[in-house]
């Protein structure tokens, strides 16, 4: 089966545009059943070239979803996704996170109807991942401890809850085949190994190697190989990805030839007070 490949923006957001697979992806990747899901219209795309040549390409969206606890509760948090081609500018994904954070329109009714803070769970895809860390998802969870004895909390906060906030990063180049686990074996999906080798929006899946309640995913991305308008919007990030790259390309050999031009003159004055000091010696 010949699938999109969702290490385009495009493609990635056509894939949880749709409120099932989005629920399945999400409830996999956090070990939780999402019961509810609602995509809030937060799409934020930018794009910008690092100095050594690479691309970041950061696509942001957000859910308010109802998550089913371990006894059984519903939880309400805020999940944001931000999917990049790299992991370099840091700065950027905390601009992201910060204003979630101190958005307004992030809060609940509580059972007294008083406004309540969503926790926040942040979810990373990115295509080159963390350099010393070789596992493909990777989940930060946090702990309550008292810090007298050592001891887990065990009673969650509020005012902690709204303060801070697990992460997952899935890390795509890290994939490699690794289909240890279910969730594993639904992001396969990701990788890039699969990619075909004569179109590169496309990844070879063998549909029976996948799990069959999650084969809407599959479905759902062969669907988006089939439309026109995509496979155009793929052309137009690789155009872009090129550009910008040419762009950093060109801007590090022109600051590669401004430190040759000035070492050329600090050995020039070198020369020159060398020759002076001759020619004044008796």
């Amino acid at each position: 089966m010949r699938i999109a490949n969702p290490i385009y923006d495009v493609v990635f957001k056509y894939l949880l545009d749709d409120e099932k697979v989005a629920r399945l992806l999400l409830s996999a990747l956090l070990g939780k059943e999402v019961l509810e899901l609602q995509f809030r219209p937060t799409e934020v795309h930018h794009e910008a070239a690092n100095p050594d040549g690479t691309q970041l390409l950061v696509l942001r969206m957000d859910f308010a979803a109802a998550v089913r606890m371990e006894d059984g509760s519903r939880k309400l948090v805020l999940i944001e996704i931000q999917k990049a081609r790299n992991a370099w500018d840091v700065q950027r994904f905390r601009r992201y996170l910060g204003s979630n954070y101190a958005s307004p329109e992030n809060v609940h009714l509580d059972p007294a109807g008083k406004e309540q803070p969503l926790p926040i769970l942040t979810i990373y895809f990115l295509g080159e991942g963390l350099e010393r860390v070789d596992v493909p998802v990777l989940k930060i969870n946090r702990h309550y401890l008292d810090v007298a004895t050592g001891e887990e909390v065990r009673i969650t906060d509020p005012f902690v809850e709204a303060l801070t906030h697990d992460a997952i990063v899935v890390q795509i180049n890290r994939l490699k085949n690794r289909r240890r686990t279910e969730l594993e074996q639904l992001l396969e999906v990701f990788d890039q190994g699969l990619a075909s080798r004569s179109d590169p929006h496309l990844l070879d899946i063998l549909e029976e190697n996948f799990p069959v309640h999650n084969r809407e995913v599959l479905r759902r991305l062969m669907r988006a190989g089939a439309e026109k308008e995509i496979r155009d919007r793929m052309d137009v990030e690789d155009d872009m990805l090129t550009a910008f790259q040419n762009q950093a390309r060109e801007a590090s050999d022109l600051r590669q030839a401004l430190v040759e031009k000035d070492l050329a003159l600090v050995e020039k004055d070198r020369l020159i007070a060398d020759l002076t000091r001759r020619l004044s010696s008796p």
